[in-house]
C-alpha cells in the first residue's frame, strides 16, 4: 500500500512509519522542510504542506490507497498561553482541512483516512465509564477535539471513509507522559499526582501502532474509534505498578494546587479524569498485546 502520513516524526507517527516500512509498504511523510521533500534514505517519500498556511502539494499524493494524520502541537509541551492555545487548535484543525480537502480533490481519492483525535473529546468524566457513544465534554480540548473532527467532513462527503482515533495517553519513554514520569521513578522520586483518584487511560505504543493500522485495514470501522486499553486505572495504580515494577519507592506525592499553580490550565490533563474504553475497537476484534496495566508498564520499561 501506498500511505501518507502527517506528524511522523512524533512519538506515535515515527512507530507507526517505522512499521509500515518493516511490512514492505510504501511511505510518503508530509513534512514542512523542502529540504525534507523527495525520496529519503530511509526510503520514505517527502511531500510539502504547511498546515497552518493551509498549503500541500496535492499532486504528490495522487495514488495513495490511505492517508493517516498525526500532526498536532503538543498539549503537554508548554503553558497553556493565549497564544499557544491558539497554535493547539489550528495546528489540529487547519491541518485536518487542508488535507482533507486535498485528498477529497484527488482524481482517484485514498479509500480510507484516519484523523487523529483524543479522549479529551469527552472532557472530565470523573470514575464514569465512557464509550464512544459518550458526548462531547464541554472544556478547551474537548472544543479542539470537536472542531479537530468535524473539519476531516470534506473527505467523508467524497466518498473516503474516516476514522477518528481518540487517542488516550500513550506511555513510553520516548516521548509525552512517559518521557517525564519514567526518569523520575527509576531515580525512586516517583509518586502520585494530586490525590491520584483520578483515571488515565493509557495505551502502550505497540498496541497504538497495530490499532492504527487496525484502522486502515478494516473496511467496517469508521467515526470515533476509542484507542486506550481496556482497563484504564487511577493514577495511584499507575504509580504503585511503575514502583513496583522497577523496585523503587514512590514516596513523593505532589498536591493538586502545586501542580495547578505550576501548570496553569494545562494541569487539567495531569489532575482530569478519564475512565474511557475502547468498546468500537474490541467489538472489531482488535487483539491488545498489552491489555492491563501490567503489561503496558512493562511494555514501556523493555521488559519485553
Amino acid at each position: 500500500m501506498r500511505i501518507a502520513v502527517t506528524g511522523s516524526t512524533g512519538l506515535i507517527g515515527s512507530a507507526l512509519v517505522d512499521s509500515l516500512l518493516a511490512d514492505g509498504h510504501e511511505v510518503l511523510r508530509l513534512v514542512r522542510q523542502h529540504s525534507r521533500t523527495g525520496p529519503q534514505p530511509d526510503g520514505t517519500v517527502g511531500v510539502g504542506w504547511n498546515p497552518l498556511l493551509m498549503q500541500i502539494d496535492a499532486a504528490a499524493l495522487e495514488g495513495v490507497d490511505a492517508a493517516v494524520h498525526l500532526a498536532g502541537a503538543g498539549v503537554g509541551d508548554r503553558r497553556w498561553t493565549d497564544a499557544y492555545r491558539r497554535e493547539i487548535r489550528d495546528s489540529r484543525v487547519l491541518g485536518t482541512e487542508t488535507l482533507a480537502a486535498a485528498l477529497a480533490g484527488l482524481k482517484r481519492p485514498p479509500r480510507v483516512l484516519v484523523s487523529a483525535s483524543a479522549v479529551g473529546y469527552y472532557g472530565q468524566t470523573g470514575d464514569q465509564v465512557i464509550d464512544e457513544g459518550a458526548p462531547a465534554g464541554g472544556d478547551f480540548l474537548a472544543e479542539v477535539c470537536r472542531e479537530w473532527e468535524q473539519a476531516a467532513r470534506p473527505a467523508a462527503a467524497a466518498g473516503i471513509r474516516v476514522v477518528h482515533p481518540r487517542t488516550g495517553l500513550v506511555l513510553d519513554p520516548a516521548g509525552g507522559a512517559g518521557a517525564r514520569l519514567l526518569p523520575l521513578f527509576r531515580l525512586g522520586l516517583g509518586g502520585r499526582l494530586g490525590r491520584g483518584e483520578q483515571y488515565w487511560s493509557l495505551i502502550s505504543l505497540a498496541d497504538e501502532v497495530a490499532a492504527l493500522r487496525f484502522l486502515i485495514d478494516r473496511e467496517e470501522l469508521s467515526g470515533p474509534v476509542n484507542l486506550t486499553g481496556p482497563a484504564p486505572v487511577t493514577n495511584r495504580e499507575l504509580t504503585a505498578e511503575l514502583a513496583r515494577q522497577l523496585g523503587r519507592p514512590a514516596v513523593f506525592a505532589v498536591p493538586e494546587w502545586a501542580l495547578r499553580t505550576a501548570l496553569g490550565e494545562m494541569a487539567v490533563e495531569v489532575v482530569g479524569s478519564h475512565r474511557v474504553v475502547p468498546k468500537a475497537l474490541t467489538d472489531a476484534g482488535f487483539a491488545f498485546r498489552d491489555p492491563d496495566v501490567a503489561a503496558i508498564v512493562a511494555a514501556a520499561l523493555g521488559e519485553r
